[in-house]
C-alpha cells in the first residue's frame, strides 16, 4: 500500500533533527527534562551544548548548572563546549552546521544557521530535549516567502541592512508562520557569514526559520573550515 503524504499550509507537521544546540541559559531545563523521562544516550546524530550565555560567576548558582551540564552531557554524549567559547550559533555555524541538515536548538537565533543552507529552528527548552531524544518537532506548516536579492551592496552597506530593509518592509510579525527562501543573482555575492547575519535575524520578523541555497561560497566557507566534505549543493 502506497501512502501519499502533502505537506500542506497550515497543518500540523513533524521533523526530526539531524543535530540539536544547546545553551546553558535553557539547557538546563532540557536536561532536567532528559533526566526525569530516564534517556541514556542521545538519540540525534549530532547534539553540542554551549555555555555562553550565563558568564558571570557571582554565586553559586551559575557554577552548580554548569555542572550539572556538564554531568548531563558526559553521560548522554553530547559535545560540550567549553565555558567562553563563543556564541552558540555561530561556533555551530562555523563547526557543524551543513548544508540539507535540519537543526534545532535551544536558542531564538539557532536560525543563523540558515546561512549554510541548513533547515534550523529555534525553540523552547522542552521541544529541544524531545529533539535530543529524537522524537520530532511539531509546528504548523509554514508559508514559504521567496525573498529575491538582485545587485550587489554598495560601499559601507553590509549584509544586515538587508534583512533591516526586509524588516522595514514586513515589521516585527510579518515574518510568522513563514520561512524566508533567499534567491536571485546577488545571492553570489555574499559569504556565509553574511548570509548567516540575514538568517539570523529573520527571527526579529517572527519567521520560522530563514534559508539560503549551498552553493559554491558555501563550499570555500566549509573548506576554510576544513569541512569541505559537509558540502552539498542546494
Amino acid at each position: 500500500i502506497q501512502i501519499m503524504c502533502q505537506l500542506l499550509r497550515g497543518t500540523r507537521i513533524g521533523i526530526k533533527a539531524d543535530q540539536t544546540l544547546t545553551h546553558d541559559l535553557n539547557g538546563v531545563m532540557s536536561y532536567l527534562v532528559l533526566e526525569a523521562i530516564g534517556l541514556k544516550q542521545k538519540k540525534v546524530d549530532l547534539a553540542v551544548q554551549y555555555i555562553d550565555h550565563n558568564m558571570l560567576q557571582s554565586d553559586y548558582k551559575n557554577a552548580d548548572d554548569h555542572n550539572f551540564i556538564m554531568d548531563m552531557t558526559s553521560k548522554l554524549g553530547i559535545i560540550t563546549a567549553r565555558s567562553g567559547s563563543g556564541i552558540c550559533h555561530h561556533l555551530h555555524l562555523e563547526h557543524f552546521a551543513a548544508p540539507g541538515k535540519v537543526l534545532i536548538g535551544g536558542d531564538s537565533h539557532t536560525v543563523a544557521a540558515g546561512g549554510i543552507g541548513s533547515f534550523s529552528i529555534g525553540v523552547g527548552g522542552f521541544d529541544n530535549a524531545m529533539a535530543i531524544a529524537g522524537e520530532p518537532f511539531y509546528f504548523t506548516m509554514p508559508k514559504i516567502v521567496n525573498v529575491i536579492l538582485t545587485g550587489k551592496l554598495k560601499p559601507f552597506v553590509s549584509a544586515k541592512n538587508i534583512i533591516l530593509e526586509l524588516l522595514r518592509r514586513v515589521s516585527v510579525k510579518g515574518g510568522l508562520g513563514k520561512v524566508f527562501e533567499y534567491s536571485g543573482e546577488g545571492i553570489s555575492t555574499l559569504n556565509v557569514a553574511e548570509r548567516s547575519s540575514i538568517a539570523n535575524m529573520g527571527t526579529e520578523t517572527g519567521a520560522t526559520s530563514s534559508v539560503f541555497p549551498s552553493d559554491e561560497n558555501t563550499r570555500k566557507w566549509l573548506k576554510a573550515f576544513g569541512r569541505e566534505c559537509d558540502y552539498l549543493p542546494l
